[in-house]
């Protein structure tokens, strides 16, 4: 309940009945809500959540189990509501529902969630493939030449075109991006496979999210609950951090600077926190605490929930000033060590050990420590979680459907999927091209090797007819040469019977006289 600025969650144990109540000015110092499953930690959630709500500032969670949808919907007035109100002294309770809207990463019930893999990035997308070190240097090749080519990457098949481009082209962008190997790339394909297979299909795409859709308000000023379905989504675990930890950053990036401020802007819850935190490299982790850390000065506060504290690195734990502890169980010593080091981290109360307390708590109970005026924790409570004036279960199929039919503006700006042209038709449309200068090569290649064939026939051809020339030259040179000759002997021959006979004429007509 909201009174006072500030969310009424509790009462203390008696006899002081104190009230325990978050104070809106300190929640953006960030908080958690931890406790063994079956505790109340959704409960919490929903009284914190609407609570936030009716103060005007617009929240988001993940609805992994279904039971989140029943925040649209007013709780039912039960014999056990009634005895609860009473208790709590609730005077002028109502059951009412907070305005939600709902959203879907999968292509269900609800908005859809697209972004694209460039918002994604290649760091965190490489965490979602799970790459090694030396496969998340080539990712961040092919993003790099995509950017410099200005080709868009979109969905994974423009991620897929890139990769079989670059890896086409290896040689050529070596020397300037560093050496990318085919054993690479094929691993970073077949990851996609399996990306694809978790939904990463409808997931990357356009109309990429608006986060500025999540900070809008009704028409009474109450903040949007905007709920993700979750319910398929956890079963791809992956997927699902991947896309917390980027809307969390991506608030971080585009947010400007606010300071401190009488409430927060934006209040993101993220379940299954430990699913974030999972075998989570060093520079991630990093980035998450950067975040964490700075985010706050935005106007956002940000809470995890999840089964034990353990669950969180203490880097980030440091960070979660206003707690909300549920029971835990210590079976094993393990668990008992998470227990000890929960109680540690309150505040201590002299009225109770915290670390056996934390072991008696039952169901809708719960240690809580929020920060106070001057932004120190206050002493820890052993204190009783007030009842959500919204349905603690899901929502009936109607409130969902009134819900679902009142974001039609939204659903017409989200529900189709565009596939406008992008790095998969840009390289398409090259390939075509190359394809076709291939073409007109091999064409032209075949014409000059005709016309050397022609012009090579047409030397032989040449050559020929410069020998029969030459031959005919010779036939008809020898012919006059002949011609000649018989001339020639026919004058020595008429010429020498001639003068053969005049001699002798001389020589005897001389002696005749």
């Amino acid at each position: 309940m909201f009174k006072d600025n500030a969310i009424w969650m509790g009462v203390g144990a008696e006899p002081d009945n104190k009230p325990v109540s978050l104070l809106l000015d300190q929640a953006n110092r960030h908080g958690l809500i931890a406790g063994a499953s079956g505790t109340g930690k959704t409960v919490t959630l929903k009284v914190m959540a609407e609570g936030f709500s009716k103060a005007g500032v617009p929240v988001f969670m993940a609805d992994v189990k279904g039971d989140i949808t029943g925040m649209c919907s007013p709780g039912e007035d039960t014999e056990d509501m009634q005895k609860r109100i009473k208790k709590f002294g609730l005077e002028g309770f109502t059951y009412e529902g907070c305005p939600c809207r709902f959203w879907d990463m999968l292509g269900g019930q609800g908005i859809p969630v697209r972004i694209t893999v460039s918002d994604m990035g290649p760091t965190l997308l490489s965490r979602l493939l799970e790459l090694t070190e030396v496969q998340e240097g080539v990712l961040d090749i092919v993003f790099r030449i995509a950017d410099d080519k200005n080709l868009l990457l979109i969905d994974l098949k423009d991620l897929r075109s890139m990769l079989n481009y670059v890896a086409e082209n290896a040689k050529e962008y070596e020397t300037t991006y560093g050496k990318v190997s085919s054993q690479s790339v094929g691993a970073i394909l077949r990851q996609l496979i399996s990306v694809e297979d978790q939904g990463g299909d409808v997931f990357f795409g356009e109309p990429d999210l608006d986060l500025s859709e999540w900070f809008a308000r009704d028409s009474n000023g109450h903040g949007y609950v905007n709920v993700l379905n979750a319910a398929k989504l956890i079963q791809s675990p992956q997927i699902y951090a991947m896309f917390l930890l980027w809307m969390l950053s991506e608030l971080f990036d585009t947010l400007p600077e606010e300071g401190d401020l009488e409430k927060p802007k934006f209040v993101f819850f993220f379940d299954e926190a430990h699913l974030l935190f999972n075998d989570m490299p060093s520079e991630l982790l990093d980035k998450i605490v950067q975040v964490v850390k700075l985010i706050r000065s935005k106007g956002v506060g940000v809470y995890f929930i999840t089964q034990s504290p353990s669950d969180i690195p203490d880097e980030v734990l440091a960070q979660l000033s206003n707690r909300v502890q549920h029971g835990l169980r210590a079976y094993t010593p393990a668990e008992q060590k998470a227990v000890r080091a929960a109680a540690q981290s309150f505040r201590e109360n002299p009225a109770f050990k915290s670390e056996d307390a934390i072991l008696e708590l039952g169901t809708g109970e719960a240690l809580v420590s929020f920060l106070n005026d001057d932004g120190q924790p206050e002493i820890v409570e052993r204190a009783k979680i007030l009842p959500p004036q919204c349905l603690m279960a899901a929502a009936p199929e109607s409130d969902l459907k009134a819900a679902l039919d009142a974001q039609a503006d939204l659903m017409k700006k989200y529900g189709e999927a565009v596939d406008r042209e992008s790095a998969f038709e840009q390289l398409d449309e090259v390939a075509k091209q190359d394809e076709e200068a291939k073409k007109l090569e091999e064409e032209r290649a075949e014409l000059e090797k005709e016309k050397a064939k022609l012009e090579k026939e047409k030397a032989k051809a040449e050559a020929r007819a410069e020998k029969a020339a030459e031959k005919a030259r010779q036939k008809q040179q020898d012919q006059f040469i002949k011609g000649i000759g018989k001339v020639a002997g026919t004058i020595f021959n008429t010429f020498g019977r001639e003068a053969t006979r005049q001699i002798t004429r001389n020589l005897f007509g001389g002696r005749r006289r």
